[in-house]
């Protein structure tokens, strides 16, 4: 099977997290295309933050994009392209909750909007999370944290209520993992 070929590629924005590409691309069949590429510079990660009592720590923070207030695992970009996945997870944990965890498995990897965009997010599950700290948040971040039932949180994914993709992907790998089978984090 022939594939797509990138022609050319021409920056239209630099930002802080991402940048912005126009692509001029060959199709199989001979004919020119433009397409949007979204470059994600670093990568990020994910934490499905459980505690005792099948309940599992979320993040309520504005989502611009969407213009109201999104429910999220804890997550957050890696600091620099060497960082640790893992690290970043406990990290982003640690800062967004207060909370930590001495075990981090990794559930998943992720490819959020592969049509146009080439962001990956790891997603850890932390076991039996307890408090360490307050919330060290950055300047511009407003977080509100809360645990909540898995069954709560399914409700909002089946009703369409939750619908951020890296918290829809690690709670209901979470609950199929810790009601159907072992995972062995391979």
């Amino acid at each position: 099977m022939e594939h797509v070929k990138v022609k050319k590629r021409d920056l239209v924005h630099q930002g802080t997290i991402v940048d912005v590409y126009k692509d001029v691309v060959v199709l199989p069949n001979g004919g020119i295309e433009t397409w949007d590429y979204i470059e994600h510079r670093n990568g990020a990660a994910a934490v499905v933050a459980a505690l005792p009592g099948d309940k599992i720590i979320l993040v309520k923070q504005y989502r611009p994009a969407l213009g109201r207030y999104t429910w999220e695992l804890p997550a957050g970009g890696r600091s620099t392209p060497e960082e640790d996945f893992e690290e970043t997870a406990r990290r982003e944990l640690t800062e967004e909750t207060g909370y930590t965890s001495d075990e981090f498995t990794h559930l998943m990897s992720l490819r959020t909007t592969p049509a146009y965009c080439n962001e990956l997010v790891e997603v850890y599950l932390a076991s039996d999370c307890y408090k360490v700290a307050e919330q060290q948040l950055d300047e511009a971040e407003a977080i509100e944290v809360q645990a909540w039932n898995v069954e709560v949180i399914l409700e909002w994914i089946y009703s369409g209520e939750l619908q951020d993709a890296k918290t829809v992907a690690g709670v209901t790998a979470y609950k199929a993992f810790s009601t159907s089978w072992a995972y062995d984090g391979k």
